[in-house]
Parts: C-alpha cells; sequence; structure tokens
C-alpha cells in the first residue's frame, strides 16, 4: 500500500489535512491515534473519532511483529508479516536505531550476502516500509532509520523517497538520521537532491576494481567505482552530510594494500567516512572474516593516508540479524559466532 493510499483513507473518515498529519504522527511515533491534540479531546471530529478503530486496524494490518530474536548486544531481530503472507525482517539496533527492509528478496545477488539468492520477490509500499518504525517504536525509542536491510532501496526508489518524506516530517526523524544505502544508481543519485528531505547518504562499495565488483555484486549497475564515489561525494558535498562508504571485509579478497592505496586516492580528504564491516557468516557464500589484526590494519592504514575510517561491528549476529543475514527466517540458528574487539580496544572504533 502507498502512502497516498492511506491518506485517501483517513479522508473518507472526515479527516481534514490536519488531522491527517496528527494521526500520521501519532502512528509513526508509536502513540495512540485517540490521544487528546494539544489536550483537546475535540480536536478530531466526531465521525472521525467513530472511525479510529477501523483506521487503527487498517493501519495494524500493514505489518505485523510475528516473532522477536534478541541479541546478547542489546540488537533483535524483528521478523514482520506483510499482507498476502509475504515476510521481511527488521533489525532494531543498539542507541536507537533502526535497520528496515525495502523488498523481500534483492535483485543485486551480491554473493557475499543471503539476502538475494532467491532473487526479487516483490517491493513494499511505502506504506509497509514507515509501518517497520512504527512497529518498533511501540518497543522502544527510534531516532535513526537506515534503509540497509532487506533489498536495494534505489529499486524500489518512489516508495522509499516516499517514506523518507513522511519520516524526515511527520516521523520526527532528523534528515540527517536517514540513511539511504544503495549498490549505486545513477537514479538515485539524480533523484536524491530533488526530494524534501534529503537523507545521508550510504554507499556500498566494498571494492575499489571494476572486475572484483563485478563479481561480487554481480547485477549491480555498471559503473566504475571511481565515478561512483565521485557521484556520492557531490551529493554529500550538496547535503552537508557525511557520505558513509560500507566496506565489506573478506579475506584475501579486499583486504590488501592495493585497495587501501585505491582508497586514499578516492576519498583522504573528502566528506567520507569508510565502515569497515567484517564479513557477517552466511551459509555457502565461499568468504572468510579477516583475521582481527588484519581487520585492525587496513582501518589504521586507511586513517594513516588521512581517509576517515572505522572498523564497525555488526549488531545482533548471533540471531543472524548482521549486515548480510537478513532473509526472513522462522528461527535464529547462526553459522558462526560473533567476533568483537578485545575490551581493550572497544573504544577505538564504532561498534554497530
Amino acid at each position: 500500500m502507498d502512502l497516498d493510499t492511506v491518506r485517501e483513507r483517513l479522508h473518507e473518515a472526515g479527516a481534514a489535512p490536519p488531522h491527517v498529519a496528527w494521526l500520521l504522527r501519532q502512528w509513526l511515533r508509536g502513540g495512540p491515534l485517540d490521544a487528546p491534540y494539544r489536550g483537546d479531546p475535540n480536536f478530531l471530529p466526531k465521525r472521525l473519532r467513530g472511525a479510529l478503530p477501523e483506521l487503527g486496524a487498517l493501519l495494524d494490518g500493514l505489518a505485523r511483529v510475528e516473532s522477536r530474536h534478541p541479541a546478547a548486544d542489546g540488537g533483535e531481530r524483528l521478523l514482520v508479516s506483510l499482507a498476502g503472507g509475504a515476510t521481511v525482517e527488521t533489525v532494531l539496533l543498539p542507541r536507537g536505531s533502526l535497520c528496515v527492509s525495502t523488498q523481500v528478496g534483492c535483485a543485486v545477488g551480491c554473493t557475499f550476502c543471503t539476502t538475494g539468492r532467491d532473487g526479487l520477490l516483490r517491493q513494499l509500499g511505502a506504506a509497509e516500509i514507515v509501518a517497520q518504525v512504527a512497529l518498533a517504536r511501540r518497543l522502544r525509542a527510534v531516532r535513526t532509520v537506515v534503509f540497509m536491510g532487506m533489498g536495494e532501496p534505489a529499486h524500489n526508489l518512489d516508495a522509499v523517497l516516499d517514506a523518507i518524506a513522511l519520516l524526515g516530517t511527520e516521523g520526527g526523524v532528523a534528515h540527517k538520521n536517514l540513511v539511504f544505502s544503495t549498490v549505486g544508481d545513477r537514479r538515485a543519485f539524480e533523484r536524491l537532491p530533488q526530494g524534501p528531505v534529503k537523507p545521508a547518504l550510504a554507499l556500498s562499495l566494498h571494492t575499489t576494481r571494476a572486475d572484483l565488483r563485478e563479481r561480487l555484486l554481480p547485477r549491480a549497475p555498471r559503473i566504475r567505482p571511481e565515478e561512483l564515489v565521485e557521484l556520492a561525494c557531490a551529493y554529500a558535498d550538496a547535503t552537508t552530510h557525511p557520505l558513509l562508504v560500507q566496506w565489506t571485509l573478506l579475506d584475501g579478497e579486499n583486504d590488501g594494500a592495493d585497495e587501501v592505496d585505491a582508497l586514499a586516492r578516492l576519498l583522504a580528504g573528502r566528506r567520507a567516512l569508510l565502515n569497515a564491516i567484517p564479513w557477517n557468516a552466511v551459509d555457502d557464500a565461499g568468504f572468510a572474516r579477516p583475521p582481527y589484526e588484519r581487520a585492525v590494519g587496513f582501518v589504521r592504514a586507511l586513517r594513516e593516508r588521512g581517509v576517515m575510517a572505522t572498523l564497525r561491528w555488526s549488531a545482533a549476529q548471533d540471531v543472524d540479524g548482521g549486515c548480510g543475514q537478513l532473509r526472513a527466517r522462522r528461527t535464529a540458528g547462526p553459522t558462526e559466532r560473533p567476533i568483537a574487539p578485545p575490551a581493550r580496544d572497544r573504544s577505538a572504533f564504532t561498534v554497530r
């Protein structure tokens, strides 16, 4: 369902534009629809108040929590059921962040990720995307929403941009705390600057080598890594939101000195932060995490070359809720225990 349909249903029940804005705000912030506006119990028209149970059922039916899988680090993987029986996964992250899904499955087929193994099964409507935020806010506070769950947001661009616009207004999420993640798509670079809400941008780069990127991301647009970085940095400069460069560290693939050299040429002195994320194990992928010391060395070498970089540890790995592990499963069964930095080094790196 799209958001225009939701607004139309509210209007048919007797809601004028101020009432629509209030009800959407209450829904997205996890509050009751019948809460009085500024203490005025008669703010909503009588006919609209009578329709609130039906409207609440409509909104609740967009997405429901089917099962919860709490992790030891405070994260939590939610299995969310949608209308028609499809399911996606949403991940509550520590420190008030939420990772939402935009598609059932994914068409990109990254070889180190489990989400796209069955391809793209269906798109989510904008209402289903923001409904994940409404669900999460009934469980805990959410201040940051990252579009990094199941799916490639640029392949569902209209719905994702509509969701971002609503979350950045009635949803009360700061624009810099809305993070649009993409493998790189010209349509996204064209459309993002045009929206009323301009989110931060995360570029899933993973390598500076075009041949390796084609192997790791077999159905991503064929745009040279150098051009991708230029397009993404131009958006970051225009919005003043730092570019987040996502880099899944794969042992022996993209963790060498050649990548450090290339990244230094591309990113040193730019408005960009590289998040190096040790690969989260998925079955039959044929990859491995680099040893901890090599992962730390990779980030330190980048810093020494003038690149802002951090080593980021995915939350909820012990319930298969880490980056690349989402696949809408009803049970949790990690294939590998998560690695974490030793206590003495924990303060040196950002932990997701």
